[in-house]
């Protein structure tokens, strides 16, 4: 099993940045892509940014030019740079990535604990 353990989460400024790390744990066999997702208050959970063990790396369209992710394999940790963080960033951001156990298993994903971040205006 994975375990994802992520911190960073806080409180900032409108125009100010947060930094979010998340380690994976545990026994598996390869941890393929991994990402960070946000849930706002009544809304759906959402992509934020996802990256490839090779370091290819997508956005959703919001974040762009402002938030950068970033992981290590050897550490299996994934990071994520939030620069210019406006207040409808505040959300709750979760941690993910989808592993191999075995090296015969089926991909599954994995998801950390979340950790709040708010921007006040």
């Amino acid at each position: 099993q994975v375990q994802l353990q992520a911190s960073g989460g806080g409180l900032v400024q409108a125009g100010g940045s947060l930094r979010l790390s998340c380690v994976a744990t545990g026994r598996f066999f390869l941890i393929n892509g991994m990402g960070w997702y946000r849930q706002a208050p009544g809304k759906e959970r959402e992509l934020v940014a996802g990256i490839t063990p090779g370091g290819e790396s997508n956005y959703q369209n919001s974040v762009k030019g402002r938030f950068t992710i970033s992981r290590d394999n050897a550490q299996n940790t994934v990071d994520l740079q939030m620069n210019d963080l406006k207040p409808e960033d505040t959300a709750v951001y979760y941690c993910n990535c989808r592993a191999k156990i075995t090296k015969d298993s089926s991909n599954y994903d994995y998801w950390g604990q979340g950790t709040l971040v708010t921007v006040s205006s």
